[in-house]
Formats: C-alpha cells, structure tokens, sequence
C-alpha cells in the first residue's frame, strides 16, 4: 500500500490524516515540535519529528520514495524565498522522491487584480511577500518536478474558515474594518472543502495542473466580518473610510486591504469533480453555529 506523508501536519493536515486514515491509508504525518508529535498522537495520526531547516534531525523514519506527499508546510514569517521547500527537495535526496505532491499555496501570488474574476491562466504578479515566498515555493517544487519526473499539482487556496479559523475575537474586541463600498473582494474556503479538495487532487489531479481552492462566492472583506459577527450573535465592528485606516488598522491587514480579485473554481469542479459541501459563506456559517 502507497503510503501518504503530509509535511507540516498542522489543523489541516490533522483533518486530512483523519480522513485519510479512515479510507484505509497508510499515513505518517511530519511536524517539528514535540507537543505536535504529542498532539497528532492524541489525534491518533502516526506521526514523526522533522525539521526542513535542520539537516541534523533525524530523518530515517522518514520513508518517502514512491509515496503520495502533501506538502502543507508554510514557508518562515519573513523573506522573499522559502528555504523550507528548498530543503523538503534535498531531504527528499535521501528518503527517496514521492511519486507525486500536492502542494498548497495561495491565491495571493495573483496579486491586485482589482477585484476582477480571474481562473488559473492569470499572470502571477505577487506583491506581499508572504505571497512572493509562496511564489517560490511553487517554482522550487516545478524545478523538482521537471527533474526527477515526480508529478506536482499545486493547490491555490483562498482564505480559509471553519471551526477554530474564525476571526471571532478581533470581533469581540471592535476591531475597525474599511467601509464596505471601499473593501476589497476576498475569497474562501471552508476547511472541510479543502481536505475534501486535497484529496481529490491526489487521486484525481492532472500532472503539473493548478488548481484555485474557494467556494467560488467571493464578497467583501467587511461582508465576510459582517457575516461572522451576525452568525456568532455579535455586534458589527465599526467601520471607518480607508484614508483613515492607517494607523487604525495593522500592517498585516492593511496588505490584504491593497488587492481585490474574484477567483473562479470551474477548473476545480470540473477537472476533479468536486462538489463542495459547503459552496457559500451562509451555508458555511450555517453549520457552525
């Protein structure tokens, strides 16, 4: 039996390791820390310790050739570049290449797209840097692709929201948000949808396709905090122009504030087959509370 290897098993990994635990897989997932270790084993996920930017970890329960690998691993908080990806290729040296990835990166290396509808074909032009580390990441592993012949199927996945992934307390605590006529179009995906998603790509995807993981209802950023707020049985954040959200409103948001795209997801429903439990924000929050 192929074994499944999830890189960086966080909240979503844990889910995906579950899910895949339960068709009868064979899955082993990799995490850095020891409470991590602890936490999957609490979870029931076989799991092991390794850290892409230590070359002296031990690695040798790391058994990868010919294996399915899902590559969730985030790259670190600052540069341009993610060394983590860079290092996953040179480990994957020594435990044998996967005979596919699937790796999750974001919508954001699209850019400002000024809040137009865009699928697969458009141009990459990524302005945050978190987004220009995904970027790279996405080339490392074509790279890798191209030279080992290991397939790749890259996961462009919008803002994720579920159990534990919403923004509840920046709610509590009246947060201000940018008026709604000036907010930017934001894009998401309930957490249960990607696991769902993931593995469809795994079985299902085309080598060397991408695919843009959301629900394909884009809103605004204000609607969505709106939503959430109204769901939870809280009241609104305040709203404030956007040449008065300097100073009011932090950097990291800000950022998101400065690009605005729809994205399309017919590629994903009609090239995997995917049907989304899940394909609005209502019905999404609908479940949750």
């Amino acid at each position: 039996m192929t074994q499944t290897i999830i890189i960086g098993c966080g909240d979503v990994g844990t889910r995906l390791a579950r899910q895949s635990l339960e068709r009868g897989d064979r899955v082993m997932g990799v995490v850095r820390s020891a409470s991590s270790l602890a936490r999957l084993a609490a979870a029931g996920v076989p799991g092991c310790r390794h850290d892409l930017l230590d070359d002296a970890m031990e690695h040798g329960i790391l058994e990868t050739a010919n294996a399915r690998l899902f590559h969730l691993a985030p790259p670190p908080e600052q540069g341009i570049e993610d060394p983590h990806t860079r290092h996953l290729v040179k480990l994957l040296e020594r435990t044998g290449q996967p005979q596919r990835i699937v790796y999750l990166s974001t919508t954001g290396v699209y850019g400002d797209c000024q809040g137009a509808w865009i699928d697969e074909t458009h141009p990459v032009q990524p302005l945050a840097d978190r987004s220009r580390r995904r970027w790279d990441a996405e080339q490392t592993l074509r790279h890798w692709s191209q030279n080992t012949g290991g397939e790749l199927i890259v996961l462009r996945v919008a803002g994720i929201y579920g159990s534990g992934r919403l923004p509840l307390e920046r709610i509590r605590q009246g947060v201000p948000l940018v008026r709604a006529d000036e907010a930017p179009f934001t894009n998401r995906i309930h957490v249960d949808d990607l696991v769902t998603i993931c593995l469809a790509a795994m079985d299902r995807g085309l080598n060397g396709a991408v695919y843009n993981v959301s629900d394909g209802a884009p809103s605004t950023m204000t609607d969505y905090f709106f939503a959430v707020a109204d769901a939870a049985g809280l009241p609104r954040p305040p709203c404030l122009p956007m040449a008065e959200a300097s100073g009011q409103i932090s950097a990291g948001m800000l950022s998101y504030l400065a690009e605005s795209r729809r994205l399309s997801n017919r590629k994903l429903r009609e090239e995997l087959g995917v049907a989304l439990r899940y394909p609005s924000l209502a019905d999404g929050l609908r479940g949750l509370f």
